[in-house]
């Protein structure tokens, strides 16, 4: 008789990258297809944005936009400072309408994957001031979270369940003052390495789903549909981002309506990237009307 070593005999070991750990939040199902829809594009626009980071760990986030049509300009200035070894974060903004905002978070202090925070704002002209208290809790399988906008005041739950790439969550805002649940959605998606199929229900009259699939290295597409109840009017987009090589991409979209849009995407240098953007509308092609925008990222 002949035996065979164990130790010389495949054994079948379940591939953990294929298991989800910690699923997304319900905010993030189906971010890969709205990334490929929305990101690379900027139409009507010329926008800058500087990333600096100071030696004590400080980190700088400078925007300003102008609208084209309009000629309007506006900007903003964020700050960012972890103490990591506290798990304690501090974020600050300030924006040209003049709105102050500080955001206070602590993670994996009180108990591990638990995360509070803090955020307010402040608006100097007219004295309105606003806060939420907002909580997170991540662990294998689940992620919960839950705020409280202090406006109403308000609370906003969500939960996420994932198990072996399903997805299954659920929304919902209640209006503690007139006792009335004003929000009320539903998910349902599949997360594969390649490939990601959503699906929601937002208060039993938006359906929605979309799904996102990565061709090859230098390919990334999407299609996403949505349909209102009482309505006939199906609105459907497809996507396709494609990366010519290490530092350039294009990307392109087409939608039920005909609107056409452009995005080309382009490293210069570490740290500086450009992008151009057109919107043409495809029913008025000779009528004009089409936007384009200009972007620049730059990062030290």
């Amino acid at each position: 008789m002949l035996r065979v070593s164990p130790s010389l005999c495949p054994v079948s070991v379940p591939d953990r990258a294929n298991t989800m750990a910690v699923p997304p939040s319900y905010s993030d199902l189906g971010k890969a297809a709205k990334d490929i829809f929305s990101k690379g594009y900027g139409f009507g626009v010329v926008k800058l944005d500087l990333k600096t980071k100071s030696q004590s760990g400080v980190e700088f986030n400078t925007s300003g936009s102008s609208n084209t049509d309009t000629g309007k300009a506006s900007g903003s200035l964020e700050t960012k400072y972890k103490m990591k070894e506290l798990g304690l974060s501090i974020n600050q903004k300030w924006n040209t309408d003049n709105t102050l905002g500080t955001e206070v978070t602590v993670e994996d202090q009180l108990a591990q994957g638990l995360k509070v925070a803090l955020d307010t704002s402040f608006v100097p002209n007219t004295g309105k001031k606003s806060g939420k208290l907002k909580t997170g809790y991540k662990r294998d399988y689940v992620n919960l979270g839950c705020d409280v906008d202090f406006e109403g005041p308000i609370i906003h739950a969500a939960a996420v369940l994932g198990y072996e790439g399903w997805l299954a969550g659920y929304q919902m805002a209640f209006d503690t003052a007139k006792s009335k649940l004003v929000q009320n959605n539903f998910a349902l998606g599949y997360r594969a390495g390649d490939f990601q199929l959503h699906t929601n229900v937002n208060d039993g009259t938006e359906f929605g789903g979309s799904i996102y699939q990565k061709v090859n290295e230098d390919l990334e597409t999407a299609v996403t549909l949505a349909w209102t109840a009482g309505s006939n009017n199906t609105r459907f987009g497809i996507a396709a981002k494609y990366k010519l090589d290490k530092d350039a991409s294009l990307s392109a979209k087409v939608n039920n309506a005909s609107l056409i849009g452009v995005g080309y995407t382009q490293s210069l240098r570490p740290g500086v990237k450009v992008t151009l953007s057109a919107l043409i509308d495809g029913k008025n092609f000779n009528a004009g009307g089409h936007k384009v925008g200009m972007g620049f990222e730059l990062e030290a």
